[in-house]
């Protein structure tokens, strides 16, 4: 059989040559927004450190200040929300559901009782090992939610995020369990709750996974549009559609589990930032990516910078002001859904 003569109009971009112009345009101002967010993270915290100090010259704290705390906390923030965002449209794209993602799936649950496990068991394990274990955990919460969409009605897109939710609860009841029989709900909390606050350099390096993840969903990103189309269409375009599925569920997972394992749980990021960007860029998952990788950066910079200045000098876990953003955000995707049928 021979290939066929031009791309299936999934694959293609029809947008003609203007339109394209200008979305790279908007995207660089979008980078230079990005950009001016991060800057402003990097002088917003306790320490004095501003851009005077910058231009004038620091001095040896400071310079320490802004190399081991400052910058990697704000490159840990890019990394995180953009890989989150990026592991959410993936993920429903693949499910074929706008309402999923790792932490209404129980991905995000599933990789923390993974995570957990390993430091009751073998609590002297190294990092890598116990990461290892969350990915495994992950996938297999993943795999589980899966299955049992698979054996239900789905009447409405509404049924697969309560699912995932109620998959979720229960998952993490067990983790509450086991955390507290361990003595481990301190450590429980602050795996759920993602907080950025002691993110110092030699803390935040294992997120350039999740950043190696993105690119590699871009790299397959004609593949899981096609993927989401359905099993039947893509295995007529020669695609092999349970390999698509393992390798995007796998990013999730990987994503999810690092993501973790690192900073702690981003409620909510994965389902609103792809929901928003897909209302503007359409389906178009090679379009689309940069995009949600830059809101999501951008949306957990805000949290950020919104958590360290409400009331300084303490500051509100990042997890906590995604978690209440998105949640209101959710709720008016959800509420348009409804209206619109």
């Amino acid at each position: 059989m021979t290939a066929p003569a031009s791309a299936p109009p999934a694959l293609r971009d029809p947008r003609p040559a203007a339109t394209r112009r200008r979305g790279g345009l908007a995207l660089a101002v979008g980078l230079i927004v990005l950009l001016a967010l991060a800057l402003t993270s990097l002088f917003v915290g306790t320490a004095s450190l501003g851009p005077a100090d910058l231009i004038r010259g620091l001095d040896e704290r400071q310079t320490q200040t802004l190399l081991e705390s400052r910058l990697p906390r704000t490159l840990a923030l890019i990394l995180s929300g953009s890989a989150m965002a990026v592991a959410g449209i993936v993920m429903q794209l693949l499910v074929r559901n706008r309402f999923v993602e790792p932490t209404t799936a129980g991905t995000t649950e599933s990789a923390t009782l993974g995570l957990l496990l390993a430091t009751v068991i073998a609590p002297a394990m190294p990092l890598p090992g116990k990461m290892a274990l969350a990915v495994v955990a992950g996938l297999a919460g993943t795999w589980l939610f899966l299955r049992i969409l698979g054996n239900i009605p789905l009447r409405s897109q509404v049924v697969a995020p309560v699912v995932g939710l109620v998959l979720s609860g229960v998952v993490g009841s067990v983790s509450t369990f086991i955390a507290y029989r361990a003595d481990l709900m301190h450590t429980l909390s602050a795996w759920m709750t993602g907080d950025f606050s002691g993110v110092v350099s030699g803390r935040y390096e294992f997120l350039w996974i999740v950043a190696a993840c993105g690119v590699i969903a871009y790299l397959a990103a004609n593949r899981f549009t096609v993927a989401g189309l359905g099993e039947q269409f893509s295995t007529n375009l020669g695609i092999n559609h349970r390999r698509v599925m393992a390798l995007g569920l796998t990013i999730v997972a990987v994503t999810a589990a690092v993501v973790v394992v690192v900073v702690g749980a981003l409620p909510f990021l994965g389902l609103v930032v792809p929901n928003i960007v897909s209302a503007v860029m359409g389906d178009y998952l090679r379009r689309s990516l940069p995009w949600v990788a830059l809101v999501g950066a951008g949306f957990v910079l805000v949290a950020d910078l919104i958590g360290r200045t409400v009331i300084a000098p303490a500051e509100i876990p990042v997890g906590v002001v995604a978690g209440v953003l998105g949640a209101a955000v959710f709720l008016v995707v959800l509420a348009r859904r409804f209206r619109d049928g």
